[in-house]
């Protein structure tokens, strides 16, 4: 491995999303990650199909898309921390590694032997980040936590939608997903604080929290201004027209972003003089005017041309503009195959020998994201780490699949 984190290993105990978006990235930047499963269950996201991976005669495996959206790059070891024998094994797996993410429950570590409190004295290096719905603290905490919920209360699904509809979730797990890319912002960060201090420390993120975080400018709209954000649906609230607009042929996307650009978009439309009109000159009156502009005046200009045309006509001027691709057409789009978005890795249980992935943003120029290991069967690897970082003899694995450590 020659990835950035190359050298460093972390001990996943997370399952479902969260976590695992963060090893993942931590694995395609080079660590070395072992993920923890229980043995004969694995992670739940293994049966959360279809679509699941087709072997040689075309049966289901039980490996779901949605487990291999976020595992790659990692080594399947089968450990019940349940049980004293696993929670031993675990103990020692963890004193040889950097890192350690686990999303259980408040207190179920605890309850193993294994949270931060046990490990500190004795692993003072140890970078230890807890993944939870709502944090280890306040009056929510005890409660079981989901992307949904963390959606709800979390205020995003309040301005998601059209304004005569019901709230509605993002079409995928944003709040996992960003609450994976926080942990790894997190994680990296504490270990440039051990570089300088030689010292470890503990993590808590919440799915709730970091939800909050990223309302972004449609929080800091209310508490600027102390006006509820209403949904808009596909309309911006500071930046007018950015939306979806009919065309002779369909829909495309306009994104004005200033003035000039505005000024481009209605010369390209045949109408200069909207770009003059007071109502509509500067972005301030035309967020003041928005209704008149997206009812009356656009539809007849916008429909008068086909969605390519928009398309290469307002991309020629500089004007942002684009189709709306179904995810069908995201994987065949030019520009997204170029820069590496779907990518195929060998795969022992596809009946084709390989599955497709989405590849990773990350473009290094001295230290490229690499794509070694596909998503590992559930207990692919665990006599393989046990071996090599623990050195476990045959007979000593026998004894642990006896106690049913393994």
């Amino acid at each position: 491995m020659s990835g950035p984190l190359a050298g460093l290993r972390v001990f996943d105990l997370s399952r479902i999303l969260a976590g695992p978006t963060c090893t993942q990235l931590l694995g395609d930047l080079g660590a070395d990650i072992i993920k923890i499963e229980r043995p004969g269950q694995g992670d739940d996201t293994r049966k959360w199909g279809p679509p699941y991976i087709k072997d040689k005669n075309g049966a289901n495996t039980a490996e779901s898309a949605y487990y291999l959206s976020s595992n790659r790059n990692k080594r399947s070891v089968t450990i019940d921390v349940a049980k004293p024998a696993g929670q031993a094994l675990a103990r020692r797996l963890i004193a040889r590694c950097d890192i350690m993410i686990e999303n259980f429950k408040v207190g179920d570590m605890a309850r193993y032997g294994l949270a931060y409190d046990d490990l500190k004295a004795q692993h003072p290096k140890l970078i230890y980040c807890s993944i939870t719905g709502f944090g280890q603290t306040g009056p929510y905490a005890p409660r079981a936590g989901y992307d949904l919920l963390a959606q709800g209360l979390g205020g995003i699904m309040s301005v998601t939608g059209e304004g005569d509809r019901p709230p509605m979730k993002v079409g995928v797990g944003i709040a996992d997903v960003m609450c994976g890319m926080y942990a790894t912002s997190a994680i990296l960060a504490a270990l440039h604080h051990r570089n300088q201090t030689g010292q470890g420390q503990y993590i808590d993120l919440a799915l709730l929290d970091t939800q909050v975080a990223w309302l972004v400018n449609v929080g800091l709209n209310y508490l600027t201004s102390g006006k509820v954000p209403v949904r808009v649906g596909n309309e911006h609230p500071n930046i007018v027209p950015y939306n979806v607009l009919e065309c002779a042929d369909g829909y495309f996307l306009l994104a004005v972003g200033n003035d000039s650009q505005f000024q481009k978009f209605c010369a390209f439309a045949g109408a200069p003089e909207l770009a003059t009109d007071p109502r509509f000159a500067t972005n301030e009156a035309r967020v003041q005017n928005r209704r008149v502009l997206y009812d009356e005046l656009l539809p007849p200009l916008t429909r008068a041309k086909t969605q390519a045309e928009w398309d290469q006509g307002l991309a020629k001027l500089g004007v942002p503009a684009s189709p709306v691709n179904n995810v069908k057409q995201v994987f065949e789009d030019p520009q997204i195959l170029h820069r590496g978005m779907k990518i195929s890795m060998p795969h022992p249980l596809a009946g084709s020998g390989q599955v497709d992935l989405i590849g990773n943003p990350i473009n290094y120029s001295g230290t490229p994201v690499e794509y070694r290991m596909a998503p590992p069967y559930a207990g692919q690897h665990t006599q393989e780490v046990l071996k090599e970082i623990l050195g476990v003899g045959d007979a000593e694995i026998d004894r642990l699949k006896a106690d049913g450590a393994i």
